[in-house]
């Protein structure tokens, strides 16, 4: 065996002992969609996954110590639009949230994060997130990824929630309807998700525009910890909500949509609501 067979088999074993009992019988049933050729058409690898996900496990018990609610209110199988808040700086959280549908589901859903179209050009990412089975939210990728049965992480804030200053913490920004528009397209169904926990990882006291823009970003937040956001140990809750159907014509304007996308937003904050209720402190 290679040092990189060895290794990977090392990470497999990490994750599977983090995960805790059943981890390794989960993750056995994880198996990626395959084209006519046999491979996922956007390079998803699921072994190269579960050895991955071993420092992000590690993060999940034992850094953000998450737990959550209503994990069962995921399909446990078809199309499904899991729609959520989004902040931190970077993002951890839908790191977590998909790490919750891996290791905490029965059956588990690999979940396909929507990221942004600067993402790729970052160094050694592009590759990563696509083994990882992430893809650049384009309409066309998500129609795809929908029709062949898939669970997409969307987070309607984009940007705006992850930079977002830490005094609008848990104050969601307006949600575009690109999102609602596919459901309607697709005939999917809309799972509400509130993360609590992401706002106090890396508070932003400032944003460096200029910076961000020479660097190609959207944004380049300051923090306590400098450029580079390092999280602090807060302890995450993942809340998620009943499932929303809608029925209407995706060629609607906007106005007729903003009724609807407004429901999914109320339900996103409700959960948020929820969750800074029942919580006895940011660190436990």
């Amino acid at each position: 065996m290679t040092d990189a067979g060895r290794l990977r088999d090392a990470l497999r074993a990490w994750t599977f002992e983090l995960g805790g009992p059943g981890t390794q019988e989960r993750l056995e049933k994880l198996t990626p969609p395959a084209n006519e050729f046999g491979v996922d058409p956007y390079g998803f690898d699921a072994d190269f996954t579960v050895a991955a996900l071993a420092p992000l496990v590690w993060l999940y018990r034992k850094y953000f110590r998450v737990r959550t609610t209503g994990l069962e209110k995921v399909p446990g199988e078809g199309r499904v639009l899991l729609v959520a808040n989004h902040s931190g700086q970077l993002p951890f959280d839908a790191a977590m949230l998909g790490v919750s549908l891996l290791v905490d589901k029965d059956p588990p859903r690999a979940a396909r994060a929507l990221v942004e179209k600067w993402v790729p050009r970052l160094p050694f990412v592009s590759t990563f997130y696509a083994r990882l089975g992430q893809v650049v939210g384009t309409p066309e990728n998500c129609r795809r990824l929908l029709a062949a049965g898939e669970a997409l992480m969307v987070f309607p804030e984009g940007v705006r929630g992850l930079n977002k200053p830490f005094r609008e913490r848990y104050r969601l920004k307006e949600f575009g309807n690109g999102f609602l528009r596919l459901a309607l397209e697709t005939d999917c169904p809309i799972v509400p998700v509130g993360i609590v926990g992401a706002e106090e990882q890396s508070p932003s006291i400032a944003n460096l525009p200029t910076l961000a823009r020479l660097l190609g970003m959207p944004a380049l937040p300051l923090t306590p910890t400098g450029l580079v956001p390092i999280p602090l140990p807060t302890r995450y809750h993942i809340l998620f909500g009943d499932p929303l159907t809608f029925h209407g014509s995706p060629d609607d304007e906007d106005a007729v949509l903003e009724a609807k996308v407004e429901r999914v937003r109320g339900a996103v904050q409700a959960l948020l609501d929820q969750g800074l209720r029942e919580r006895k402190h940011v660190f436990w």
